[in-house]
């Protein structure tokens, strides 16, 4: 048998509530067959570079924006794009010392995402010299620390 699930989410955030995700339903499947469960969605970077294909992109011009740290900004970093990550949904400030990578930029809220990306989305590169999507950012983002 094989177990295939979409992501490991546990819990979502739907609106102020956190309600029951994928990953609630596949890890006890999981603990209970003994069949480890395969995600094609995220953290798999083969959803990323799927999507990447099917928009005839590259990853020097894509962005992976969520509010997960270990599946959003995972998918990016393991695809090789750069990544947002929002403060609005599941992941805090303090969380994200926790893991052994970080985002790209990281911005309170989703409405912080327009103004970064009307200022890095384009054919040229950034103010700094640099290309991609987080080139050139420069609406006083979150970045942080190694």
């Amino acid at each position: 048998a094989r177990l295939i699930g979409t992501n490991e989410d546990v819990a979502d955030r739907i609106g102020a509530e956190m309600l029951p995700g994928t990953g609630s339903l596949t890890l006890p499947i999981e603990a209970a067959s003994g069949f480890p469960c395969y995600y094609v969605g995220k953290p798999n970077p083969l959803m990323v570079s799927s999507a990447l294909a099917r928009l005839k992109s590259n990853r020097e011009r894509a962005i992976v924006i969520g509010d997960r740290m270990n599946t959003d900004v995972k998918a990016g970093v393991e695809a090789g794009v750069d990544t947002i990550l929002v403060l609005s949904g599941v992941t805090g400030e303090g969380d994200i010392q926790r893991f052994a990578y970080r985002p790209s930029i990281v911005l309170s809220g989703v409405g912080d995402i327009a103004a970064i990306l009307s200022e890095t989305v384009g054919p040229s590169a950034g103010s700094n010299g640099q290309s991609g999507p987080a080139a050139g950012a420069s609406a006083q983002p979150k970045v942080p620390a190694p």
